[in-house]
């Protein structure tokens, strides 16, 4: 029997290569996004929804990019959109992290008590005959390179996430891994990761997935 993997997160999940000129799009193919190395690893008989938008949030719009990078808003709509699903995994909390919030660390992680509320809500849990979450902390950011301007601030707030999400998904009864237990950001942009991380994290999601 076929189970199907959805994947929800920010520019991490959707594979953007650390930035070097702003502006830029570029991403990373099959088989280096952390995503599809997960895929690759859990075997043929899973099937792999990819839903990583750059710049989304677990809980805020944003005045530049737009008021669809609220996570919550986005969560839904991929659960409406695929399905049924056997493993969701989430892992947002670095764009939230960006001076312009002003969010505390508890602020943050109550963005994502959001998102766990919408995943294991009855209605939701009941269109998809049930799947397990697991949730992934990001690990923490660097405030250098290209973007550092957005993030100043971000890296101790990012530093104290890890046993907030901990204690948040055991609440929920869902899996945990700590990114930054595995792997760290590029110091190119000081956000995002090289293939070496990519590789890295996808066996990591793999393991924590087949332990659901």
């Amino acid at each position: 029997m076929t189970r199907t993997l959805l994947t929800f997160g920010d520019s991490n999940t959707h594979g953007t290569p650390p930035i070097v000129t702003r502006g830029v799009y570029a991403r990373f193919g099959r088989g280096v996004r952390w995503p599809t190395v997960a895929h690759a690893q859990l075997g043929a008989e899973w099937d792999l929804v990819e839903e990583g938008l750059p710049g989304r949030t677990a809980q805020f719009t944003d005045p530049v990019m737009g008021p669809y990078m609220n996570g919550e808003q986005g969560l839904r709509i991929a659960l409406e959109s695929h399905g049924p699903i056997d493993v969701l995994t989430i892992m947002l909390g670095t764009n939230d992290t960006k001076t312009m919030f002003g969010a505390t660390p508890e602020a943050i992680t109550g963005g994502i008590a959001a998102l766990m509320a919408i995943a294991f809500s009855e209605e939701v849990q009941t269109r998809h005959s049930g799947f397990k979450v697991l949730l992934i902390c990001p690990p923490p950011v660097l405030e250098q390179g290209p973007i550092a301007r957005e993030f100043f601030g971000g890296r101790a707030k990012s530093m104290a996430l890890p046993p907030l999400y901990a204690d948040l998904a055991h609440v929920w009864g869902a899996g945990f891994v700590d990114a930054g237990q595995h792997i760290g950001v590029s110091p190119v942009d000081g956000v995002h990761y090289d293939e070496a991380a990519h590789a890295t994290l996808g066996a990591a999601a793999a393991k924590a997935i087949a332990a659901l």
